[in-house]
């Protein structure tokens, strides 16, 4: 007889060995012909049941993680000084990739993107993929730069971000293309950006920079 298919089992066996002989027959049966007591055969099939759940729970675990690394958030390594001092090589940030779903790239924007093929030669960098930059020029707009500031439309455009710095290489006169952004590196003196390779595409960009990870004593909105 099949112990799952008996509705007169008890919970659990008799432990003492007189009262397991005085018990009903179909228990005698499930213990001879299962050569296993009902409680051994309910926990052999807790043990499947549990291994089953965490197996399931691992899996929509790595699911969710591949979904929200893919569409919604990454972590990125800074390796080199050109966004200092926003961002200190060391630093680890969170990127969204859902902002501009949202909303407009805006200026001031540390944004991630794609590195365009001319900074690998103009920059001789070729084993970089990803970048990081602030945006300085948006789509239509004329930019240009005046001593150490940056212009926009003819205006020195006001920059919050890090205290005062010299420019670096100026800025030709140029228009921005639309879909296309203008980025430059906090670092100006020590950052190879727009003023070298051109301007970014729209659909180059990987996401917003949200949030500094990494170190401790630096952990907040960058």
């Amino acid at each position: 007889m099949d112990p799952s298919t008996s509705t007169n089992l008890p919970d659990v066996l008799p432990e003492d060995a007189d009262q397991a002989a005085t018990t009903t027959d179909d228990i005698s049966d499930v213990v001879v012909e299962g050569k296993s007591s009902p409680r051994r055969l309910r926990s052999k099939g807790s043990s499947k049941r549990a291994v089953t759940e965490w197996m399931l729970v691992l899996a929509i675990a790595l699911v969710a993680a591949f979904l929200v690394r893919t569409y919604l958030f990454q972590t990125f390594y800074i390796p080199s000084a050109s966004m200092q001092p926003t961002l200190q090589i060391g630093d680890r940030i969170i990127v969204s990739k859902v902002t501009y779903d949202f909303r407009s790239v805006e200026r001031g924007d540390i944004i991630v993107f794609r590195a365009p093929p001319a900074e690998h030669n103009d920059c001789g960098d070729p084993g970089v993929t990803d970048l990081v930059k602030r945006v300085m020029g948006l789509p239509g707009e004329v930019i240009s730069s005046r001593g150490n500031n940056v212009t926009i439309n003819g205006k020195v455009v006001p920059e919050p971000w890090f205290p005062a710095t010299p420019l670096g290489p100026a800025i030709g006169t140029m228009k921005i293309p639309a879909g296309h952004y203008f980025v430059m590196g906090d670092n100006r003196t020590n950052s190879c950006d727009s003023r070298t390779w051109g301007t970014v595409p729209k659909p180059n960009i990987i996401g917003h920079v949200v949030f500094r990870i990494w170190p401790v004593n630096r952990i907040g909105f960058p």
